[in-house]
C-alpha cells in the first residue's frame, strides 16, 4: 500500500508568503531607516506584527533577511527587459534616453531597498561581496548599453572601456543617490541633467 502524501493546503501557503512577503517589507524598511546593525529580529517581528519565531521559520536569521532582500532587489529591478528595449534601439540619443529614464525607474522603485543594502556595508561581515552581488547584473547591463552605443553611428569618442565606466558613473546607483538624496533634487530633474550630461560629453 502506497503511503499517504500529506495535504498541503493552498491557503495556507498563500498565508505563508504573505508572512514572508510583509517580513522582508518591514525588514527593509528598517535597515534603511535605523541601519543594519541597529535592527534585532525581534524590531522585525514587532514591527511586522508576527512573533520572532514566525520571522526564524518564515524568512531565517537576520543575515538571510538580507541576503534575501538583495536577490528580491535584483528580480524586482526588472533590468533585462529594460535592456531589450535599450538593445532595439538604433539612435545613440535614443538609447542614452532610455537609459536615463530605465536606471531612474529601477533606482526610485527600488530605493528603500538599496537604502537597506548601503545601510547594511559598514557592519555586514562581508559588506564589499554584498555589495558586488547586488550590483553586479546592473552594472554588467550597463556594460552591454555601452558595447551596443559603439556599434551604432556615430558612436561615442572616447573607448568603450571608458563608455561603460561612464554610464556606471551617471546611471549607476550612487549618481542617482548622489543628486536625489545628498543633493535634494527631485527624481525629474535628476534624470534631464544626467541625461544632458551623458548625450554632450559622448555624442
Amino acid at each position: 500500500m502506497s503511503a499517504k502524501r500529506p495535504y498541503v493546503s493552498p491557503l495556507r501557503q498563500q498565508a505563508a508568503a504573505r508572512t514572508r512577503a510583509e517580513i522582508l517589507r518591514c525588514a527593509t524598511n528598517l535597515f534603511a531607516e535605523r541601519g543594519y546593525g541597529r535592527v534585532t529580529v525581534a524590531d522585525i517581528a514587532s514591527a511586522t506584527g508576527v512573533a520572532t519565531k514566525t520571522v526564524f521559520a518564515s524568512v531565517g536569521s537576520k543575515s538571510d533577511i538580507l541576503n534575501q532582500i538583495v536577490d528580491q532587489g535584483v528580480v524586482a529591478s526588472d533590468y533585462e527587459v529594460s535592456m531589450r528595449t535599450v538593445l532595439a534601439l538604433r539612435r545613440p540619443e535614443a538609447v542614452l534616453e532610455a537609459l536615463a529614464h530605465g536606471t531612474r525607474a529601477g533606482n526610485e522603485g527600488q530605493f528603500q531597498v538599496h537604502e537597506a543594502i548601503r545601510a547594511a556595508l559598514p557592519v555586514h561581515e562581508n559588506g564589499e561581496a554584498l555589495w558586488e552581488r547586488a550590483t553586479s547584473a546592473y552594472r554588467e547591463a550597463l556594460r552591454t548599453a555601452a558595447h551596443h552605443l559603439h556599434t551604432l553611428t556615430p558612436p561615442p569618442d572616447c573607448p568603450e572601456e571608458e563608455t561603460a565606466g561612464l554610464l556606471w558613473f551617471w546611471f549607476g546607483p550612487t549618481g542617482w543617490r548622489t543628486l536625489v538624496v545628498e543633493n535634494g533634487w527631485s527624481w525629474d530633474r535628476a534624470e534631464a541633467f544626467l541625461l544632458r550630461t551623458a548625450v554632450a560629453t559622448l555624442l
